[in-house]
């Protein structure tokens, strides 16, 4: 049975240049680096690199006996590995002290000023985990009076000061070359969770390299997700940073709309090679979206949306639902064709619940029936939403063919830009 006991509390800044005696008691140096091995632990410290005469040493955790004012060991100096390098370690002052995370709770980007590490006893072995960053002043005065104010009237001074530490459960690290992500396992598991609007905030906070880092991670569908939710500008430079094959997989995973106005204001050779590199099925959709002017009813909308024939039921409509693969926005209203894809009527999707299994959807289309054409200017498309507080709008060619649909997040979008 394993048995854990909590012991103490260490900041990183107070264990880093702590001196390290060996089993025999003779003092070998001094603390560099507090080493995580990720692919065994996230949480757990690995190893210490010890500074000494004959070079930085790797001392394995597991031969620290106690940590009380200094380092005690229950091995010889002439143990410990030389220091060769840091392949697959995460280094608690190299890679996190000053170094932007992301806090996925508090849903922001931080700087790190010091890391608390909790002193567990696990079989009577001693255990040192991450347990927090804190990324308020107190961590940043607790390093830059280290060794210029006496240790009690430094601590008694932090405590006057209140603590802001973010659990290490909820910090994403940002690592922005590709072989360490993946030799250190870093992904943004946790941040893939949140809303992509929160993604989006947090991703506008960053550097370029940064940005780039977190949509070479994220999962295309979510990555499609937040980068509908980012400023176009910052769409531009995100999409150009990253090659065309995994820029293609994002942008297919995008509302065809959004896709579309995307791709409009990259470089029409960037474009091109997106589009070469996208699923033939979306490619076609989104090249003819491409062909509309972006200030149209056509350039607004999508072609993501579910039509039923004249004939159908309410329990077909559910049938649709249940396979739809579009945006959510989308769903509020189904619209019946007829075998000419001629526009019949629209059901919302409120009626669809009220309704009977066995009831033809013909009975609850909504009236009037409201179109616009697909030059209608984006204006006039606006003033139609206000005047009949719409949740969509179909747009029609000159024969009343059902070509696409205009969503109010399409319309706030557009409002959006206005401001």
């Amino acid at each position: 049975m394993v048995i854990l006991r909590a012991m103490s509390t260490l900041a990183l800044t107070e264990l880093l240049g702590l001196t390290v005696v060996d089993s025999a008691g003779a003092v070998c140096g001094r603390v560099r680096e507090v080493a995580l091995s990720p692919q065994e632990d996230r949480a757990r410290v690995s190893m210490l690199i010890v500074r000494t005469k004959a070079g930085n040493r790797n001392l394995p955790f597991g031969a620290v006996r106690s940590i009380n004012g200094g380092v005690t060991t229950s091995t010889a100096c002439a143990e410990w590995a030389a220091a060769n390098g840091a392949e697959g370690l995460f280094l608690l002052e190299r890679d996190l002290l000053d170094q932007q995370v992301i806090d996925v709770n508090g849903r922001k980007v931080v700087r790190v000023n010091d890391v608390d590490v909790s002193q567990e006893t696990s079989n009577k072995q001693l255990v040192l985990k991450v347990g927090a960053v804190e990324v308020g002043a107190r961590g940043a005065i607790r390093r830059l009076l280290k060794g210029v104010v006496p240790g009690p009237a430094l601590q008694a001074l932090l405590r006057r000061i209140p603590q802001r530490a973010i659990p290490w459960d909820f910090v994403d690290l940002i690592e922005t070359d590709p072989a360490r992500r993946v030799k250190l396992k870093i992904s943004h598991d946790r941040l893939a969770k949140l809303h992509p609007a929160d993604i989006a905030d947090i991703v506008e906070e960053l550097a370029p390299d940064e940005r780039e880092a977190v949509f070479e991670t994220l999962d295309e569908e979510v990555a499609a997700e937040a980068l509908e939710e980012v400023e176009p500008k910052l769409q531009k430079a995100i999409v150009e940073s990253l090659d065309s094959e995994r820029a293609a997989d994002i942008v297919q995973e995008m509302d065809p709309d959004a896709a579309a106005d995307l791709l409009a204001d990259l470089p029409q050779a960037t474009t091109e090679e997106i589009l070469e590199e996208m699923a033939p099925e979306e490619r076609e959709e989104v090249s003819g979206l491409l062909e509309f002017p972006e200030n149209t009813a056509a350039g607004r909308m999508t072609t993501d949306y579910i039509s039923l024939g004249v004939d159908a039921t309410v329990n077909d409509a559910i049938d649709a639902l249940r396979n739809f693969e579009g945006g959510v926005e989308t769903v509020s209203t189904m619209f019946l064709v007829d075998s000419r894809n001629t526009l019949v009527g629209m059901v919302p999707l409120a009626k669809l619940v009220l309704g009977e299994a066995t009831d033809p959807l013909l009975s609850l289309v909504q009236e009037p029936l409201i179109s616009c054409r697909p030059d209608t200017p984006e204006n006039k498309v606006a003033e139609l939403f206000d005047k009949y507080n719409l949740l969509t709008l179909p747009v029609v060619d000159e024969n009343k063919q059902l070509v696409g649909v205009i969503t109010s997040d399409d319309v706030i979008s557009l409002l959006r830009a206005k401001l």
